[in-house]
C-alpha cells in the first residue's frame, strides 16, 4: 500500500495531465489516434511524449486529446495538429522520438515537419 503522500503525488500528476488535455481557450490541439490499430502501433507512448514535451516547454495554449480511428491503419500511429486559423496537419508513423521536433518546428515555430506528414513524397 502506498502512503497518503505518495497517493497525493500520483493524484496531482494525473490532474496535471488531464488539465493539459482540456480544450479551454487553446490555440493548438494535438489529437492522437487511439483506436486499437493506433494503440497496437505505439500511439500511447507518442501521446504521453507530447504531454511531457509540452509540459517541459511550459506550453499552456496547447492541448493533447485522443480520438478513435482516423481511418488509415497502415499509417499509424497518426497525429493531427490543429492550429487556430490554419489547415490541419496529419503526421503519420509517429514515434516518441519525433515528438520534440514536431513541437519545436510546428507548434512553437509554425513550420510543419513535412517529411513526417501524410502527403510527403521525398
Amino acid at each position: 500500500m502506498k502512503s497518503l503522500a505518495e497517493l497525493q503525488a500520483i493524484r496531482n500528476k494525473m490532474i496535471e495531465q488531464v488539465n493539459m488535455r482540456k480544450d479551454d481557450n487553446i490555440d493548438t490541439r494535438v489529437v492522437v489516434g487511439m483506436a486499437t490499430c493506433g494503440i497496437a502501433a505505439g500511439a500511447r507512448p507518442v501521446m504521453l511524449e507530447f504531454v511531457d514535451e509540452l509540459k517541459r516547454r511550459g506550453l499552456e495554449n496547447v492541448t493533447v486529446a485522443q480520438t478513435g480511428c482516423i481511418g488509415m491503419c497502415r499509417l499509424e500511429p497518426m497525429v493531427e495538429v490543429y492550429v487556430k486559423g490554419q489547415e490541419k496537419v496529419t503526421y503519420v508513423h509517429m514515434t516518441p522520438e519525433k515528438v520534440a521536433r514536431v513541437v519545436n518546428d510546428h507548434i512553437v515555430n509554425g513550420r510543419p515537419v513535412e517529411e513526417y506528414t501524410i502527403g510527403y513524397q521525398g
